[in-house]
């Protein structure tokens, strides 16, 4: 019997796509906060986004490309920072890396090659806990990463109990795809935007009272006020996460990387009056976001005050918060390039190792529109 695809039977019955059960359950309890919605979207059992087995997200053939997708540099040139890391933790042993949103494993992959062939006796440190929420990206994941069997873990970091000591957590492009809440300005009052249905039955915004105070207490601690008739995306996520990497590290570094900016610009620019919330697909900008929900990408851009100011809250001092592409020349990526060249295969393989440094550390290169958070958790 072959797998079976949202639109196959089971016993004979149809089984409703993603877009009718979202439809359904509008009907049959009203309008769904646009948290709630993007979730479904996204990482729905069955269909979301990034649950749909078989689907070609990354490269050239999806819908974006992340870094590590990019070149084969950027994971190694974090397995040089990772070492350096290692000696500042005084060589511990075991040496914990976890890797938050982990994809396909090509970050994870890359490490651990160039960990075992540049600096062995971190290798033979290394615990490698793989966290990624999606079945799919698994199973690639565990295939990709099967000659380094006996060093990775596959477990969420919901599941880990106790505290990890002398680890360094990372992700990349994590943050902004959790589920935001979307609210705007109408009358001076704040209201919360809520997806309902057209009298066509299209999945419409429709505002209301906020879900949660929550919502005006984000705008009041980052000392925020929207203007009339601005629209903005609020990501409450992002404290649960960094309260859940705290409880997860107990003592070294967590690492991210995703594009984001202070709050006073990402609420106060011009060009942001109506929010961040993009959707992709094809590396394409699509302009109807609650269209086809499950066959495009949702994101948006993080708010690198907020994530300061929770880490902080729980424990997570704020090393430096930089341009990805300054911190990747401070972390060894020319010197990094060299010696990924110096094994290269042919000199067609080198010119593309050159080739994807400039992109990534030129002005205007990939890397020039991220940035990275590095932030301390220390023993208690």
């Amino acid at each position: 019997m072959s797998p079976r695809a949202s639109n196959d039977s089971v016993e004979g019955e149809p089984v409703p796509s993603l877009s009718a059960r979202l439809r359904e359950r509008i009907r049959r309890s009203g309008p769904l906060t646009f948290r709630e919605w993007m979730r479904a979207a996204l990482y729905d059992e069955q269909e979301g986004y990034y649950q749909r087995r078989g689907a070609e997200r990354w490269g050239r053939a999806g819908d974006y490309r992340t870094a590590p997708e990019r070149s084969a540099l950027f994971a190694a040139t974090f397995a040089r920072h990772f070492t350096k890391l290692h000696e500042e933790l005084s060589r511990p042993r075991p040496f914990h890396l976890l890797e938050a949103g982990g994809g396909a494993g090509r970050f994870a992959e890359g490490v651990l090659r160039t960990l075992r062939r540049d600096a062995p006796h971190v290798y033979e440190s290394v615990r490698y806990l793989f966290d990624e929420t999606s079945a799919d990206s698994r199973r690639r994941a565990a295939a990709l990463l099967a000659p380094f069997a006996g060093r990775v873990e596959f477990r969420r970091l919901s599941e880990v109990t106790g505290k990890l000591d002398h680890a360094v957590l990372f992700s990349n492009e994590l943050l902004d795809a959790f589920p935001v809440h979307r609210v705007t300005v109408q009358d001076g009052r704040l209201l919360e935007a809520y997806v309902g249905l057209s009298g066509d039955g299209d999945f419409v915004f429709v505002e209301g009272e906020p879900s949660t105070p929550r919502l005006a207490e984000h705008f009041e601690r980052l000392g925020v006020k929207l203007e009339e008739g601005q629209a903005a995306e609020v990501n409450l996520e992002v404290a649960d996460w960094l309260a859940r990497a705290a409880g997860v590290v107990g003592s070294g570094f967590v690492i991210t990387v995703d594009y984001g900016d202070e709050a006073a610009a990402l609420y106060g620019a011009p060009h942001r009056r109506e929010g961040t919330l993009r959707s992709f697909r094809g590396h394409e900008l699509i302009e109807d976001v609650l269209c086809d929900p499950g066959l495009q990408d949702l994101t948006t851009t993080v708010n690198w005050t907020q994530v300061v100011a929770e880490g902080e809250r729980v424990g997570l001092r704020a090393l430096s918060l930089e341009r990805l592409d300054a911190f990747l020349l401070r972390a060894g990526l020319v010197e990094q390039l060299e010696l990924e060249s110096s094994h290269a295969a042919s000199e067609a393989e080198v010119t593309a190792l050159r080739l994807d440094a400039r992109e990534m550390i030129l002005p205007g290169g990939m890397a020039s529109h991220f940035q990275i958070l590095v932030q301390k958790k220390a023993e208690l």
